[in-house]
């Protein structure tokens, strides 16, 4: 990553609106700032300044590490620009045009209960309505790619975020950590899509695993970060136990990234998936990086006290984040599919 980025300076015209009344000024902060950060990364991809190689390119590991540096820095910023790094993996997947310049995408593709969005093809092309749930960017992204219902199974779609049809729904996302991401539901009313990819595309491409490495990529990025305070407490005070804390957080984090470097050299030597061991790779890899971040959380908390929580705005802001962006990781489920890929292994393709 670039050391000189100066986020304000790259945000250029990029509105983010003011907070709805329901949400405040607390969420409207924290969303400004991440989408300022978003803004300059993806300025800095454009440029030519900044480079997350597509995975399976020979250069996974780097991805990774260009995740984790901007996770580092700020884990709500790191949840959107791994959104719009995610998009153009996937546009060149599925053998769409890559982002361009200027544009800022997001991967709206969460499924959980609700109503959800349904597409149909009308004389003048494709239209989505319904509602998404937790769609990062939803002010920032100019663009997103969605998953929605069409008469023939689950589809992916391109659509422009300034369409009068795409709103998102103000209260929504009033979460304390991942503030920043500006994650809430989107209400769409007839928006125009561009399908990308066919049917079943999107989850079935193999990419879609190498791409939820990049997510624990993130989370390992924001338990470095996590991890700074407990470093910085025991240089300044020699003690027994927050040494022991120190010691027993490095060998998480150093056999975290030791995994997530052999799962990029595994991507990159068959990035098609021909073994079939992709799900399981992606599996346990978030599941190790989960654990980990949930282990520098509790050390971290154990070693330095209530202290850093409150007095320490940027520490107190990583933590909470952190424990929110693991729940992406659907624990014990996740946990069970693996047991059973791993017990029948005719299951895994």
């Amino acid at each position: 990553m670039s050391g000189g980025l100066s986020p304000s300076a790259a945000l250029g015209s990029l509105a983010v609106p003011s907070g709805d009344a329901a949400e405040g000024p607390l969420l409207d902060s924290a969303r400004h700032e991440a989408a300022q950060v978003f803004a300059g990364v993806v300025e800095e991809i454009s440029a030519g300044k900044t480079d997350f190689p597509l995975p399976g390119s020979g250069r996974t590991a780097l991805r990774f590490a260009a995740l984790r540096d901007v996770a580092e820095r700020d884990l709500c910023a790191a949840r959107l620009v791994e959104g719009h790094v995610d998009a153009a993996a996937i546009l060149v997947e599925l053998g769409a045009s890559p982002p361009a310049p200027g544009e800022r995408w997001g991967v709206w593709a969460a499924e959980p209960p609700g109503e959800g969005l349904m597409a149909t093809e009308t004389g003048a092309g494709w239209e989505i309505s319904g509602r998404k749930q937790y769609c990062s960017g939803a002010h920032s992204c100019t663009h997103a790619l969605v998953t929605a219902q069409t008469s023939d199974g689950k589809r992916l779609f391109a659509v422009e975020t300034s369409a009068a049809g795409c709103q998102p729904v103000p209260g929504t996302w009033q979460a304390l950590g991942m503030a920043g991401s500006d994650t809430p539901d989107v209400r769409f009313t007839k928006v125009p899509a561009v399908p990308v990819g066919p049917v079943g595309a999107y989850l079935e491409r193999p990419g879609f695993q190498h791409g939820g490495i990049g997510v624990a990529a993130c989370w390992y990025g924001g338990a470095v970060a996590v991890a700074r305070t407990l470093r910085e407490a025991a240089r300044r005070h020699a003690d027994p136990h927050t040494d022991a804390h120190l010691g027993t957080v490095d060998v998480q984090l150093q056999a975290g990234w030791a995994l997530l470097e052999q799962a990029a050299a595994e991507i990159d030597r068959d990035p098609e998936d021909v073994a079939g061991g992709a799900r399981v790779r992606s599996l346990r890899v978030r599941a190790f990086v989960e654990s980990v971040c949930a282990h520098v959380l509790t050390h971290v908390g154990r070693a330095t006290g209530a202290g850093p929580l409150c007095h320490d705005p940027r520490h107190a802001r990583n933590t909470a984040d952190l424990s929110v962006y693991i729940r992406q990781h659907h624990a014990e489920r996740n946990l069970a599919e693996l047991g059973a890929l791993l017990a029948r292994p005719e299951e895994r393709r």
